[in-house]
C-alpha cells in the first residue's frame, strides 16, 4: 500500500537544524498491522504525520497506493487524505455538543454522502465497534474507552484504506486500553490496514509487525510469531 525510501525530515530555524527523520525506508502492505515504538522525540509522530500527508518530507520518496505523494497538488493531497486515510488520536477529539451518532456521521458530511447512505454506514460502524447502544449519548456521558470507540468508528465510517493511530490508548486506564487494542486487532483481522504509534510494548504485541525507532532512524523490525 505504501512505500517510503530514504525519507528525510528536517526542521530549521535561524540558528539550528534538527533532523526529525533520517533516511527512513518503510513498506506497509495492504492488511498489515504495524506498531511503531521508541522513546519520546525519536520521530514516531513525525513519521505518522508524513504517512498521513499532514506534513511533507524534506527529501526522499513516499509512494501511496501507486502515487508519488510529492507529485500531488495540495487539493489532490486533501482529496487522497479524505478518501483513503482515517485518523485516531490520543485525545479523542469528539464534539461535546453532538451525540455519538452525530460525531461519527460528521465524517461523512465532508464526503457529501447522501443521508440514507450516511445512516446505513453509521449504523454499521457503531455495531462493528460495539457502541450502538450509546448512539444518542453525548461524549461527556461516556467512559474513556467508549469515547475512543466512537473515535475509532469515526475513523472507519468513511471506509479508508489506511488507519493511522497515534497513541490510541494513551489517555485510557489499563482495562479500557486493552479493550481498544482488542478492537483494533479485530478490525485488522477483518481487513483494515493499521499503523499505530505506541509507547506500550504490550499494546505493540497486538500488531503483526513492530518497528523500533531511535533518533529519527529505524533501528530494527520484528514480526510477531503467529
Amino acid at each position: 500500500m505504501l512505500q517510503m525510501r530514504q525519507l528525510l525530515r528536517l526542521y530549521r530555524t535561524d540558528m539550528v537544524e534538527t533532523t526529525a527523520l533520517d533516511a527512513i525506508d518503510l513498506d506497509v502492505a495492504e492488511g498489515e498491522f504495524v506498531a511503531i515504538m521508541g522513546p519520546s522525540g525519536c520521530g514516531k509522530s513525525t513519521l505518522l504525520n508524513l504517512l498521513g500527508m499532514l506534513d511533507s518530507p524534506s527529501s526522499g520518496s513516499y509512494v501511496f497506493a501507486g502515487q508519488e505523494v510529492a507529485d500531488l497538488s495540495e487539493s489532490k493531497l486533501a482529496e487522497v487524505r479524505k478518501a483513503s486515510i482515517g485518523f485516531i488520536f490520543q485525545s479523542f477529539n469528539l464534539v461535546d455538543e453532538l451525540s455519538v451518532r452525530e460525531n461519527i456521521e460528521l465524517a461523512l458530511l465532508y464526503h457529501d454522502v447522501p443521508a440514507a447512505e450516511r445512516k446505513r454506514r453509521t449504523d454499521e460502524v457503531m455495531d462493528r465497534v460495539g457502541i450502538a447502544h450509546r448512539a444518542r449519548h453525548r461524549p461527556s456521558q461516556l467512559s474513556g474507552g467508549q469515547q475512543q470507540r466512537v473515535a475509532v468508528a469515526r475513523a472507519l465510517v468513511a471506509e479508508p484504506r489506511l488507519i493511522l493511530a497515534d497513541e490510541p490508548t494513551g489517555n485510557l486506564d489499563t482495562n479500557h486500553g486493552e479493550e481498544v487494542m482488542r478492537m483494533l486487532q479485530t478490525l485488522n483481522q477483518q481487513g483494515s490496514t493499521i499503523v499505530m504509534v505506541t509507547h506500550s510494548a504490550s499494546h505493540a504485541d497486538y500488531a503483526g509487525r513492530i518497528v523500533h525507532m531511535l533518533d529519527g532512524r529505524i533501528l530494527q523490525e520484528r514480526r510477531r510469531a503467529a
